[in-house]
């Protein structure tokens, strides 16, 4: 039986290597692994941004320097004609990610999102959305979520949290790895100091965003922030501490690492999970103070609100993982139809909380849902 501290500890993405029993790379077919579409055929952008916060100094750096960070861009395009379809992510880090899943050599590569490299922005002001990765994931492991809600009008922004990500690729040709140990000697003060870095970077790249000297407009009033596993948990916290932030979501994070189960939160937030119930959950939901839902995918695995189902079969990861690994972090249910699920619970809570928007799918349990239920509401 896998605990589930392990679980979420280990399944950020690369985390799970040391469950996989050793074996060559199978020769993996040269098809296109096309990620789902957004549901409205409204055009997509993306960018990256390279940020440097010169007021803090990095505490997982090897030398002392000032905390550096990349930045994932998904936003509603002017247009598209002319512009590239965008990449999954960089060849050094895919290569890094494959190493350590393992998915065979160039599975990532044959991924293929939907938006448009460095298409032109369409005009106005946006809602933000911040989007934080699982414990030694990356800035794209969310991004059929990601297109998703940029076509329905968002700036969705995701960071890589440098040292804490699988790798991170700089645009001088830095390639840096994750420095996070996976059974620290001290779990909870590990936990805390990751999830104070990562708050940090969620503030910091909130500020750059917000202060005019990037090519986006952002509407202040309606910022919201969400995360999967370790990112959700980074979520929360920044919810508590920021009132720049709105509203606050979590895909399957057990709220470690901060006071959130013991004082709760006096915003909006939702938690998608793949199971019934965690301690942290359960602390949480007597100290909340907000309009708040529990909602639970049947059939889930903890990796289910991500893109690596969509890539797990083309890449034989399911020979690789014993089985109850397996169904524990891609669960049972099809890679579309979860993707389908977080979408639509997603797209419903951040349209009712920054766009002010009905949103009766939040209420009560759907027939056209019927995987999703409520395990706990307020408000």
């Amino acid at each position: 039986m896998i605990r589930r501290r392990s679980l979420l500890a280990l399944a950020g993405l690369g985390g799970t290597a040391a469950l996989l029993p050793a074996g060559p790379a199978l020769a993996a077919p040269p098809r296109t692994i096309d990620l789902p579409a957004p549901t409205v055929g409204r055009p997509v952008g993306t960018t990256s941004l390279h940020l440097v916060d010169h007021d803090r100094l990095d505490p997982f750096a090897p030398a002392p320097g000032p905390r550096e960070l990349m930045v994932q861009l998904w936003y509603p395009a002017r247009g598209t004609a002319g512009r590239p379809r965008a990449p999954y992510t960089t060849p050094r880090v895919a290569a890094a990610i494959e190493q350590v899943l393992p998915l065979d050599p160039g599975t990532l590569a044959r991924v293929r999102p939907t938006a448009r490299a460095d298409a032109p922005v369409r005009p106005g002001p946006l809602p933000l959305l911040l989007l934080g990765h699982g414990r030694t994931g990356g800035r794209s492991n969310c991004t059929a979520l990601a297109e998703e809600l940029a076509a329905h009008g968002y700036l969705v922004a995701a960071v890589d949290h440098t040292y804490d990500a699988a790798a991170v690729e700089f645009p001088d040709g830095r390639l840096v790895r994750s420095v996070l140990s996976q059974d620290p000697p001290d779990r909870d003060a590990a936990e805390r100091k990751e999830i104070a870095v990562r708050v940090g970077d969620l503030r910091f790249v909130t500020g750059e965003l917000t202060g005019g000297r990037l090519p986006f407009r952002v509407d202040e009033g309606r910022i919201g922030v969400l995360g999967h596993s370790m990112g959700g948990a980074a979520a929360a916290e920044a919810l508590r501490q920021d009132p720049r932030f709105r509203i606050g979501l979590d895909l399957d994070g057990g709220l470690f690492g901060s006071p959130v189960p013991e004082l709760g939160l006096d915003r909006p937030f939702l938690l998608l999970t793949s199971i019934d119930d965690h301690d942290t959950w359960q602390r949480w939901r007597e100290h909340h103070h907000a309009w708040g839902r529990q909602l639970r995918t049947l059939g889930a695995g903890h990796l289910s609100f991500t893109d690596l189902p969509h890539a797990a079969g083309p890449g034989n990861l399911p020979g690789r993982l014993p089985a109850e690994v397996y169904a524990a972090l891609l669960g049972t249910i099809a890679p579309d139809r979860a993707t389908a699920l977080t979408r639509t619970y997603v797209r419903a809570f951040v349209d009712r909380f920054l766009r002010d928007r009905p949103a009766p799918l939040l209420d009560a349990p759907s027939p056209r849902y019927p995987e999703v239920g409520f395990r706990w509401s307020r408000g």
